[in-house]
């Protein structure tokens, strides 16, 4: 047993932790193409109009997420199927040799035309396997331990938002370390080859991972066909999931991916003190998760989703009006938006495992969470970009954060409908 209780046992917290650390690493290796998303537009992606060539490298990073639903259903069947252990080791170690290359991609200028479809390539790799990574991670520590359902998932993206600061936290270390002057054309790449190799460790601490204990003692029973058996038997789950993530994908597309770029490159912040708010935003938003996982072990999680979407839908016009006027402190602004997110990031997790049953959760959990990660926040600092370009007002992105918020509380109000999968069965755990 690893939970005993509502407390969960030291190696319990060793299998939640290893989970949690490969969500960490994957996605920053996910999330560094953003936010280093103008230099690698100079290098691979050049264009006469600087908009565009950014535009041509936020349409690669929205490539990524297009690859994840088919990832995940891919891999989230085997995982269904045949255990969560295989498909975190390899989607890891895959993932890591993706972030690697693309660290080592020659500049347009050497290779023409074949580097920018290297990279497009390697990131549809990178998006393929992250299909199954996170979903399996979610899953893997639920049915680890859950008693403590909320604060162990609230651990995981607490993790996995870290992961996200120690990209931001090296791109400002390369931004304030390095000859200005090499950067452009080395900052980024230093970036990726760190991922690949943390990967790899990762890769090699996760061996030591068992099987789910609760898909061990149902493997007997496990279902042939996962993918086919979720459309027939949860597809209005299915559909309730992507609502419910539709405010977290938003966000996380526009404050993590676009807010570097968008700082620097439309609203003419400085590069480095753009890196330097947001990492501390995003640090805050870490610590949000985590007090919210905490709290959600004592007040229904959907409660907690529904105050965080509705502070998103609320503030969004706000804050971007704040950024452009400069009317108030940068690093403020990203800690008061990174807590607000913290409520919704800290508890959607745990609900959308709630939906599924342990015969189809990985599937379910990985179709929901890719498909609405890609619409969401893969596509959003492409489609911020494009809204900005077109209707000339720079604000513009806050329609995006509103729209996404307010289906992410109609999907909150339909939730405990349909769940009851982890969270009514605590108690007899």
């Amino acid at each position: 047993m690893t939970a005993n209780g509502d407390k969960i046992t030291a190696a319990g917290w060793k299998i939640v932790l290893l989970a949690s650390l490969g969500g960490t690493l994957e996605f920053y290796d996910f999330v560094i193409f953003g936010v280093f998303a103008r230099d690698i537009a100079d290098a691979v992606f050049p264009a006469s109009d600087p908009l565009v060539s950014l535009i041509l490298s936020y349409a690669t990073f929205a490539v990524g997420y297009l690859a994840r639903p088919i990832g995940g259903i891919v891999l989230s069947h085997y995982g269904d199927r045949y255990g969560r252990r295989a498909v975190f080791l390899w989607s890891v170690f895959v993932m890591s040799g993706a972030t690697l290359g693309m660290g080592l991609v020659p500049d347009y200028a050497k290779i023409g035309v074949a580097a920018s479809l290297l990279m497009v390539t390697l990131r549809l790799i990178q998006g393929f396997c992250l299909g199954g990574e996170l979903p399996g991670a979610l899953t893997y520590v639920v049915e680890t331990a859950p008693r403590i359902a909320p604060f162990v998932c609230g651990v995981v993206f607490g993790c996995v938002t870290m992961g996200v600061a120690v990209a931001t936290g090296v791109s400002l270390s390369v931004r304030t370390f390095m000859d200005p002057a090499l950067v452009p054309a080395y900052g980024w790449r230093i970036a990726f080859v760190l991922g690949g190799l943390g990967g790899v460790a990762s890769f090699v601490l996760r061996r030591s991972l068992e099987e789910s204990p609760e898909f061990a003692r149902m493997r007997s029973l496990a279902s042939r066909q996962p993918f086919t058996e979720l459309l027939r038997t949860h597809f209005v789950p299915v559909v309730i999931g992507c609502l419910l993530l539709a405010g977290t994908g938003c966000f996380n597309g526009l404050f993590f991916s676009h807010l570097p770029g968008y700082l620097s490159g439309v609203l003419k912040y400085d590069p480095r003190q753009a890196v330097l708010s947001q990492t501390v935003g995003v640090i805050a938003s870490a610590i949000g998760i985590l007090i919210t996982g905490w709290i959600g072990d004592r007040i229904p999680p959907r409660h907690l989703l529904r105050a965080g979407v509705a502070l998103l839908l609320v503030f969004a016009w706000s804050f971007y009006g704040a950024l452009e006027s400069r009317a108030m402190n940068l690093t403020m602004l990203c800690v008061l938006a990174g807590l607000a997110a913290g409520l919704t990031n800290g508890s959607f997790a745990v609900l959308l495992t709630d939906l599924f049953p342990t015969r189809v959760r990985f599937t379910g959990v990985a179709l929901v969470f890719n498909v609405a990660f890609t619409i969401f926040s893969g596509t959003a600092p492409l489609v911020a970009t494009t809204l900005i370009r077109d209707t000339g007002r720079v604000t513009s992105p806050a329609y995006m954060m509103m729209a996404s918020a307010a289906l992410a509380l109609v999907g909150s109000l339909l939730v405990d409908r349909y769940g009851g999968n982890v969270l009514t069965r605590r108690g007899s755990q």
